[in-house]
């Protein structure tokens, strides 16, 4: 018997996520970056609650700037945002992949009580939609 298409965030997110703490250095963060092939991380406190949210994109101008000066690139505390778009673990999946249809992150934080317990991309929301559609 086939494996029932997933329907809700939790069936589809890495639980075992790329985070980074305000303290982290942006060198730090943009080498897991690249090598979870990432583009952006959440940002947690000592106790894995959401803080805030950081980016390629957020980093890469200070990471040319420091450089050109020849200098320490700043903290991810310092670049971060605190206005972070998460997801609950039991959100649709087609609910959220009407919500990324925008100009809306290619990555979100999942939550339970401001604690982080994965991450879901669009790429995870866009094969879900592929197995639902073949299921």
């Amino acid at each position: 018997m086939p494996k029932k298409a997933p329907t809700i965030v939790r069936e589809i997110m890495s639980r075992d996520c790329y985070r980074v703490s305000g303290k982290t250095s942006v060198s730090t963060l943009a080498e897991g970056l690249s090598l979870h092939r990432l583009p952006g991380a959440p940002v947690v406190d000592e106790h894995d609650h959401l803080i805030g949210f950081i980016s390629e994109q957020d980093v890469l101008g200070k990471v040319l700037e420091s450089a050109y000066l020849n200098d320490e690139p700043p903290l991810v505390r310092e670049l971060m945002r605190h206005e972070v778009l998460s997801v609950t673990p039991n959100k649709s999946i087609i609910d959220l992949a009407q919500e990324m249809l925008g100009a809306k992150p290619k990555i979100y934080p999942v939550t339970e009580q401001t604690r982080l317990v994965g991450i879901v991309t669009r790429r995870d929301v866009l094969n879900a939609i592929l197995r639902m559609r073949h299921s």
